[in-house]
């Protein structure tokens, strides 16, 4: 995701555009966010190395996952192609002085401007969905695995090729005559596009099947270790603010939805995916 729109890649004005209308971080404070947030956390505390490590965070926003990594003492560098996200990252890292960003800049997971073998570890939250051609989605894969060294380990997050049917049958998207031809599109090949101009439908993306993340890590030269559920069942809940609100039932919850993470019959019914990948070579 670069500084410019290129003639064979998606439209990265398109993308900020999208971005400079939602409020990404707002986003994980509501609904399933809340759940998606403390999920990748515990899956980044269970894989990533002690800290201090060097971190790469791409397509990290404005850093809600950095931040709270630098906090833990890890060295974080983050790369977002989104102007604004940039920005905020910036002001914020100034805002916390003892837990700075070791550096944020508008960047492209294609190209980082990383050496090789400088990050002990790796966040790619973001690149294999709005990388709509697998091509790109392979060369952002093997770019991070440039810049590892070996033994570290990458988190990809994709999301479900199921993720707008649940939204059109969960939250009643499907009652919208403009949503039904997108779910159905999504259910053949993933390509996932709105031309409605409705931000709950999201932007022009790639959903993964459970199966096709796989071979994309593997053809990267990354040895994949897992798939990993985020939201799992517990995404669907039309409840779930309520149920994250007493922590008897949030922990409930997670307990559950951590008993059934390696049930690969139910990976497709979580909106988000995140691929445990390790440099081997």
């Amino acid at each position: 995701m670069s500084k410019s729109k290129k003639a064979n890649d998606f439209d990265t004005d398109a993308l900020s555009d999208f971005y400079n209308r939602v409020d990404e971080d707002g986003r994980l404070t509501i609904g399933s966010g809340p759940l998606e947030l403390a999920r990748t956390q515990e899956i980044l505390s269970q894989y990533l190395p002690l800290p201090p490590a060097v971190i790469g965070d791409v397509g990290g926003g404005s850093g809600v996952y950095a931040f709270w990594l630098a906090r833990k003492g890890y060295e974080v560098h983050l790369v977002d192609p989104v102007a604004k996200h940039i920005q905020q990252a910036k002001q914020a890292s100034q805002n916390q002085p003892d837990y700075p960003l070791a550096s944020a800049v508008i960047g492209d997971a294609r190209n980082l401007d990383w050496k090789d073998h400088s990050m002990d570890a790796l966040l790619s939250f973001g690149p294999l969905y709005h990388l709509t051609k697998r091509e790109e989605r392979i060369a952002s894969l093997t770019e991070a695995a440039r810049v590892m060294r070996k033994g570290g380990r990458i988190f990809a997050a994709v999301i479900s090729r199921f993720a707008s049917l649940m939204d059109g049958i969960f939250r009643h998207f499907l009652d919208d005559p403009a949503f039904v031809p997108i779910v159905e599109q999504d259910l053949i090949d993933g390509q996932h596009r709105n031309p409605t101009g409705n931000p709950a439908y999201f932007t022009s993306t790639f959903f993964h099947h459970p199966g096709e993340i796989a071979p994309e890590i593997l053809e990267s030269g990354l040895t994949l270790e897992k798939l990993l559920p985020v939201e799992s069942l517990g995404g669907l809940l039309p409840d779930l603010d309520e149920i994250w609100q007493n922590s008897e039932r949030r922990e409930r919850l997670l307990r559950f939805i951590r008993a059934v993470e390696d049930e690969s019959s139910l990976l497709g019914a979580s909106a988000h995916i995140i691929a445990v990948a390790k440099k081997t070579k």
